[in-house]
């Protein structure tokens, strides 16, 4: 049964989970296998893909020709809908590519700033539990569209080796052509360093579990990455005027993701409060993932009675969840309120899963609050900046007397040295 509070009785940093502490063993774990990797290279992770996914591969790369089998596998409208999620995607997302810009100044000065893709992408795509053919799509997508010259994907295989066709059918809808049969920590190792097989990458992104993300904290630095995600976030704010159905429904749609996963209403009505209660419990026995909903509702789930609209958006705004519903009539009156939000789903017909695969905007969101920091996962993860400078000598001469006495008041008499001995 899920619990009830009034939003005054309850601690705003209580009510989501985010309890992300790494669990007894794993940072051990996770650095026996990047070391292990390290060495060894393409025999470990051919090693840890029998221990861990029970698979004898004698080759870690995806062919052309399974490839071209997992899409031929997949019905005619499946594929329709990988593409017209593709466009979608590229469609927002191509808003996103920033231009160069230059400053000409008097005196024949230059300034400016120039933005150049990472050459390596590496694209870490789950397993296990469930398989996300859409994970691929808003990871690869960006990428493609900064102008990354390779990405390389990686994913667990099944007991007989393969990966889940619908996984590779959307690689072949991104146009990633490089796709590993590696998952776990083993996966972000080799991206990180590279092995005989696969390719050391500059950048690491997509979701993964616990090893998968603590293995990311500790090639960070080596590499950049994306962020580290914690367990999957949904916070409705409701009126009396929802359908308590929808609400629960939506509330679900991120409970049966994993056990650690939280679904919170805040609402002005005890009416809806109620409703909504009741409806978790007549939708959960009917989900496949019906245990692991169950625990996550029972757990982590809260339903929070707020007096006004103004206090809930309030409160969600210090919470910054990963996905935030705003189910009421008149959701663009919010929405400027709104601060702090991973991804922000406005009225009554925009279910989370809506962003999840077909709308454009990324479903790579923060996690654990760092929405109020941080932002989904866009085509700017996946450039560089680089500011240029030009000055003619006689520019420099008319500043040269300036820099000289703003380095040598820091005591870097060097700096001061290596614009006062071109005037000398």
């Amino acid at each position: 049964m899920i619990k009830q509070y009034n939003l005054a009785e309850i601690a705003v940093e209580d009510i989501l989970n985010r309890d992300i502490r790494e669990e007894k063993g794993v940072e051990d774990i996770v650095d026996e296998i990047i070391a292990n990797v390290r060495q060894n290279g393409d025999a470990a992770l051919i090693a840890y893909g029998e221990k861990f996914d029970k698979a004898k591969l004698t080759a870690l790369e995806v062919t052309e020709a399974e490839m071209d089998e997992a899409f031929a596998a997949m019905d005619a409208e499946f594929i329709k809908t990988l593409e017209m999620a593709r466009d979608n995607i590229s469609r927002f997302h191509s808003q996103q590519i920033q231009k160069n810009f230059v400053i000409t100044e008097e005196g024949g000065i230059v300034l400016g700033q120039k933005y150049t893709p990472v050459e390596k992408a590496g694209l870490y795509v789950p397993g296990g539990t469930a398989s996300y053919p859409s994970s691929v799509l808003m990871n690869a997508i960006p990428a493609k569209l900064a102008g990354v010259s390779e990405i390389v994907m990686t994913t667990p295989p099944n007991a007989e080796g393969k990966i889940a066709p619908a996984i590779l059918a959307a690689a072949k809808v991104a146009g990633v052509t490089r796709i590993f049969k590696v998952g776990g920590a083993q996966a972000v190792a080799a991206l990180a360093y590279g092995t005989e097989s696969i390719p050391k990458v500059d950048k690491i992104v997509g979701p993964g579990n616990i090893f998968v993300a603590t293995a990311k904290r500790k090639v960070y630095g080596l590499v950049d990455i994306d962020m580290i995600a914690g367990p999957s976030e949904i916070l409705v704010l409701a009126d009396g005027t929802c359908n308590p159905e929808y609400v629960a429904a939506d509330m679900l749609s991120q409970a049966e993701h994993d056990k650690l996963a939280t679904a919170v209403l805040i609402t002005t009505s005890a009416d809806l409060a109620a409703a909504v209660s009741d409806e978790l419990e007549r939708q959960i026995p009917l989900l496949p993932r019906e245990e692991i909903a169950r625990t996550s509702i029972d757990t982590n789930g809260k339903i929070i009675l707020a007096t006004t609209m103004a206090d809930a958006v309030a409160a969600a705004n210090l919470i910054a969840p990963e996905h935030l519903e705003v189910c009421v009539d008149e959701p663009f009156s919010l929405l400027d309120d709104i601060k702090n939000a991973g991804s922000i789903f406005l009225g009554k017909n925009v279910p989370e899963a809506l962003g999840d695969y077909l709308a454009g905007p990324n479903h790579t969101l923060p996690t654990s609050g760092t929405a109020r920091f941080s932002s989904p996962l866009s085509v700017d993860d996946f450039v560089k900046k680089s500011s240029f400078i030009y000055y003619p000598k006689a520019a420099l001469a008319k500043v040269s007397d300036r820099i000289v006495d703003f380095a040598e008041r820091e005591g870097l008499h060097a700096h001061a040295q290596s614009v006062a001995v071109r005037f000398k």
